[in-house]
């Protein structure tokens, strides 16, 4: 019989925001929640390049305010 510690973990594996790989989620992997630099590098060109927007609040002069399909 191999002798296991009870105490230890098995890692936790989460899906890398990027690639939608397998990544290590704990101390060992420096670039968490990503599985590599490359990765933790595109995401941060994304965010540096404005690539994520979060939608605009008012709708542009040319659109009233609302539901489309309720005007």
């Amino acid at each position: 019989m191999g002798t296991q510690d009870p105490n230890a973990m098995k890692p936790r594996l989460v899906r890398c925001p990027a690639c939608g790989g397998d990544s290590v989620y704990g101390p060992g992997n420096r670039f968490r929640p990503f599985c590599s630099e490359r990765c933790r590098n595109l995401d941060f060109g994304a965010w540096a390049s404005e690539g994520f927007r979060l939608p605009e609040e008012t709708p542009p002069d040319d659109q009233s305010f609302g539901d489309p399909k309720l005007q």
